[in-house]
């Protein structure tokens, strides 16, 4: 019991379908030799990887009990004791790039799909469960309700793939929620047609009053919005492609107020 609780207090649910760990497993496409499993657990998902001879593999856990059971049951397996999130990805397997795997905490889930973005050129693929309603969203496209910040940023560097629907009775204890399992894989892009920076603060405004047309939703920025066709103007963030976001980032223009302020400074 005492596993049980310290697993739920971060988040996770045990997975005990042998049959679903080892699709999850299955649905890696081999794209690199170094592999990294987020939250293994009690070893569930990773008693697929840990003899697979494609994959220098390692895997990260915060909970010292599951840490524990990792030593005495896979004793060739390197684990990492700590927090996905404050790691410092760079020094897990050098210079090269690894793939992630992972049944991930619902409530990192997000978090560690911002890393991903963060890490991008390090990261060619990722395969994990998610709460269902965090992978629709991560998977969806534009127009959809669920489209949003995750999807834009993450379909900007990687083709995003809805694989299947995991359901409540397969886990201890059973979440309140559905799952499912979603894998990206690398694009070809290297770097967006704009700034970077600038395009993640106009996609992250755009969706924080997702029901408001751009023209009223980017008012925060302060920005001159004058370059900007009307026609994209006039629709809502949910509604604009990865290029539509990247076009009005290059057409925003420092307002004519913050150039009167900065003269008069």
């Amino acid at each position: 019991m005492e596993q049980v609780r310290a697993k739920k207090f971060l988040g996770q649910h045990f997975l005990t379908d042998e049959s679903i760990a080892e699709r999850i497993a299955r649905s890696l496409t081999g794209r690199t030799e170094c592999l990294l499993e987020i939250g293994p657990g009690m070893g569930v998902l990773t008693k697929y990887l840990v003899d697979d001879t494609r994959y220098h593999f390692k895997a990260i856990e915060l909970d010292t009990e599951s840490v524990d059971y990792l030593h005495r049951h896979y004793p060739t397996l390197d684990v990492i004791e700590g927090d996905f999130l404050r790691l410092d990805l760079n020094g897990i397997f050098g210079s090269a790039p690894f793939s992630i795997i992972g049944n991930f905490p619902y409530n990192i889930s997000s978090q560690i799909l911002f890393r991903v973005f963060e890490q991008r050129n390090n990261v060619p693929e990722v395969v994990g469960m998610f709460q269902k309603e965090v992978a629709e969203r991560v998977a969806a496209g534009p127009g959809s309700k669920t489209y949003g910040i995750l999807s834009v940023l993450l379909s900007a560097f990687y083709d995003i793939e809805y694989l299947f629907t995991v359901h409540e009775n397969v886990f201890n204890p059973p979440p309140k929620v559905k799952s499912a399992v979603i894998r990206l894989k690398r694009n070809e892009v290297q770097q967006l047609d704009c700034d970077e920076k600038r395009f993640v603060q106009v996609v992250k405004t755009g969706f924080n009053q997702r029901r408001k047309t751009l023209r009223n939703a980017l008012k925060p920025l302060n920005l001159s919005l004058d370059a900007i066709p009307d026609d994209l103007l006039a629709k809502r963030a949910e509604q604009l492609t990865v290029a539509d976001f990247e076009l009005i980032t290059n057409k925003l223009q420092p307002s004519v107020a913050a150039d009167l302020q900065s003269d008069a400074n």
